[in-house]
């Protein structure tokens, strides 16, 4: 996406002297809007003077001291003829947009979100929004910037969730972006008629909204006191695995600086091939022909209709497509081949993420079963572990995610920096599945989501763990009272977050060694 001048910026009609100072006096005159936005400490909610951005003039509120600018659009609405095509490029505006009421979040199925995170709110098709989170203006300095990716299987949930509400994390100094992108089978799709009219063309398009967003960024942020050139990813379960990919993929090379990767998974993508016979899977079950179907007659079934699709052979999720130009290969191989982007990178897991098997289709008992007469060499990485359920809800744990959090930080150590941690602060069962993001968006007290009131010791975690997370994005170190230090090839180590912050050196190395083993073996015997 090529940068666009602000409509009333007319440099090319004038000499370049001229030009130049009238450039030069609409920099001022942004930076003045900036201080005017940004720099008046404020309580509760007021509405400011419009900032202007090269996208256009937009009204956002002060909020608690936080300028908060929700619903800002960074594509054109993916409907119509534009359903299923890589995202296009707005066109600047003129008029003040007001932006301080969400958008609606993309089609999904009503239900998941609640469930996963808080109510999504309206639905459209027409859904390619982000919002901005930003601290008081200090014009001595630009802001590192922060992108959260939600999290969801790349089926549900929405940027704009007040469980991702960032007024925590631009309180620390840090810009913070929350986006929206395309899910399910609007998102992740392929059918023969669309093959035709793109051979081999995109099919992950909810990843290629993931880069028009941070092109956006690199665009407009420096509008809202950012700095395009410090810029962190960030993101969740498959949030995190769009960090992964967005790392592996060649589209997103030098849009971002840094990365944190929080549960990514290690199930495997899918073939085209799959995609196609899911696209026509799908297409029958819409009431059109299958195969015969016509790209014409697929953009014109209701985008709800799609999003409520139910069943494995009608979805992809939670995994990527490989074969396009945004996934031209595996995750787990571009990092084999030390061909994703040399950025620092955090990356870990939590002590109970297994509490997402089920939504994998995974039952942690019938795992066990499936183990056979390995059963009992497995048992030996697990002492004390009896009960079938909960050693399937382990192994499935570090096979799906604590074994490939260490497999991608091996790999990366070779490329860049690399950070392990393992979360375990919560209920007795374990830190499950996403328990980690109230404390990292700094939403604990209000998120009601921890079962009971913030105790002391959520609050105290919910501190250094927002702290270490933009200390990260704005240095590249991960750094707080308690050092962390990097993993390595040898022993790996790993910070154990609970109510105390405690680097593990050689944390869960036999058992974890020998999963990925036999994870290796299992892939070379395919």
């Amino acid at each position: 996406m090529s940068p666009r001048k602000v409509p009333w910026s007319r440099a090319s009609r004038v000499t370049r002297p001229v030009a130049t100072a009238i450039n030069g006096l609409l920099r001022c005159f942004q930076l003045a809007m900036v201080v005017l936005m940004l720099g008046v400490p404020t309580t509760g909610r007021a509405q400011p003077v419009p900032l202007a951005t090269p996208s256009g003039p937009v009204q956002g509120a002060l909020e608690d001291g936080v300028a908060v600018f929700r619903g800002l659009p960074y594509a054109q609405p993916p409907t119509g003829a534009l359903r299923w095509r890589a995202p296009q490029l707005l066109l600047p505006w003129t008029e003040v947009r007001a932006a301080a009421a969400a958008q609606p979040a993309c089609p999904q199925k009503r239900g998941l979100s609640l469930e996963g995170g808080g109510d999504p709110g309206r639905l459209d098709e027409d859904c390619l929004y982000l919002n901005v989170f930003a601290p008081p203006a200090d014009a001595s300095t630009k802001r590192p910037v922060m992108v959260w990716i939600h999290g969801g299987a790349l089926i549900f949930g929405t940027g704009s969730l007040p469980l991702y509400d960032a007024s925590a994390l631009a309180r620390r100094g840090a810009i913070v972006v929350t986006i929206n992108y395309r899910l399910g089978p609007l998102g992740f799709f392929a059918h023969p008629a669309l093959e035709a009219e793109s051979p081999n063309g995109a099919v992950n398009f909810g990843l290629l909204d993931q880069i028009a967003a941070l092109e956006w960024v690199r665009h407009n942020i420096a509008a809202f006191g950012g700095d395009a050139g410090n810029v962190t990813v960030f993101g969740q379960s498959a949030g995190a695995q769009s960090v992964l990919a967005l790392m592996a993929s060649p589209l997103a090379a030098g849009l971002f600086d840094r990365a944190i990767a929080q549960s990514p998974y290690g199930l495997p993508s899918h073939t085209r091939a799959k995609a196609l016979a899911t696209g026509v899977a799908i297409a029958r079950n819409v009431g059109l022909s299958g195969l015969g179907a016509t790209a014409a007659e697929l953009r014109k079934v209701p985008a709800e209709r799609l999003a409520a699709l139910d069943g494995l052979a009608l979805s992809l999720a939670p995994g990527f497509i490989v074969g396009d130009a945004a996934v031209p290969q595996p995750l787990l191989q571009a990092f084999q081949r030390g061909s994703e982007a040399a950025v620092p990178l955090v990356i870990g897991s939590n002590s109970n993420d297994a509490s997402v098997a089920l939504a994998f289709g995974i039952k942690p008992a019938a795992l066990v079963t499936k183990l056979g007469g390995a059963k009992t060499l497995v048992r030996l990485l697990y002492p004390g572990v009896a009960d079938d359920a909960e050693l399937g809800r382990q192994v499935a744990r570090d096979a799906i995610f604590t074994a490939f959090a260490r497999r991608i930080a091996y790999l990366h150590v070779q490329r860049a920096p690399t950070w392990r941690y393992y979360f375990d602060h919560g209920r007795p069962s374990g830190a499950g599945h996403g328990t980690e993001v109230p404390y990292v968006m700094g939403t604990v007290a209000s998120c009601q989501c921890l079962g009971a009131p913030a105790s002391a010791a959520d609050l105290a975690v919910e501190q250094r763990l927002g702290d270490r997370w933009v200390a990260f994005a704005r240095t590249g170190q991960p750094d707080a009272v308690v050092p962390w230090p990097a993993d390595d090839r040898g022993r790996g180590v790993v910070l154990e977050i609970g109510e105390t912050d405690t680097p593990r050196p050689g944390f869960m190395r036999v058992r974890i060694n020998t999963i990925i083993t036999g994870l290796n073996l299992a892939a070379k015997t395919r």
